[in-house]
């Protein structure tokens, strides 16, 4: 692994499926999926990573389309600078092509100082900016093999991709690996803090219906997956919407 803690990795994570981990400690997420020659990108990190998705999409066939999985700045980071069209759902379009959700964020409300001081600066600096939507998907989508399954509360529009055939959920933020508030990873998934989502009983809801699906391995946008039985994944999952 690079010394470097700024420098991107890509590691194939399933059949056809690539993890592109990239900004600071490698703890934003892309995904890239192979689709007919190319990739598709689920999710689009900071800014930062546009470097770096860019050529590990060139590596991978080369990048056809982005789908968001929602649109907070620290997920549309890459899309304005990839020159691809960018796909994300219907609800959240608007905040794709303004201001990323950021009307709804409740940063006063962060329990810690530092941090309370150190996001607004951070948010602005994983921002690429609004992005144009080319096109929109639904929950019952097809994508690449994937399934898109529509998770709102953190975001009105947060949408994952599920593949039944290998248990695979890519999810963007339904669930965090990392604690928010004390910027570190976490050893548990939990709901994302409340500060940070439209919707908080709508979010613990999203992470209920992930957890019926009884994924084999969920992978979020930040940080590591939640992998295992799918019996014990979903214990998991449920008892973090229990805790939040």
């Amino acid at each position: 692994m690079p010394l470097n803690p700024l420098a991107p990795t890509t590691e194939r994570i399933a059949d056809g499926v690539w993890r592109h981990a990239g900004d600071l400690r490698r703890s934003m997420n892309v995904y890239f999926i192979e689709d007919d020659g190319g990739v598709i990108q689920f999710d689009a990190g900071t800014e930062a990573m546009t470097k770096g998705a860019a050529a590990a999409a060139a590596e991978l066939g080369g990048l056809k389309r982005i789908v968001l999985g929602h649109s907070h700045t620290d997920h549309r980071g890459t899309a304005p600078g990839l020159g691809a069209p960018v796909l994300c759902h219907p609800e959240e379009v608007a905040d794709a092509e303004g201001d990323g959700g950021m009307h709804y964020f409740d940063l006063d409300q962060i329990p810690v100082w530092y941090s309370r001081r150190i996001y607004p600066w951070l948010l602005n600096r994983w921002d690429g900016g609004p992005v144009k939507i080319a096109d929109t998907v639904q929950e019952g989508d097809e994508i690449a093999g994937f399934r898109v399954i529509h998770f709102p509360g953190h975001a009105p529009g947060l949408i994952g991709l599920w593949r039944e055939r290998d248990g695979l959920a890519l999810v963007s933020d339904v669930i965090y690996m990392v604690d928010s508030i004390r910027l570190r990873p976490a050893d548990s998934p939990s709901v994302p803090h409340p500060v940070w989502n439209l919707d908080h009983a709508e979010a613990k809801a999203s992470v209920r219906k992930l957890a019926a699906l009884e994924p084999r391995t969920v992978w979020p946008g930040h940080a590591e997956a939640v992998s295992g039985e799918p019996r014990e994944v979903r214990v998991r999952l449920e008892r973090a919407a229990d805790a939040a």
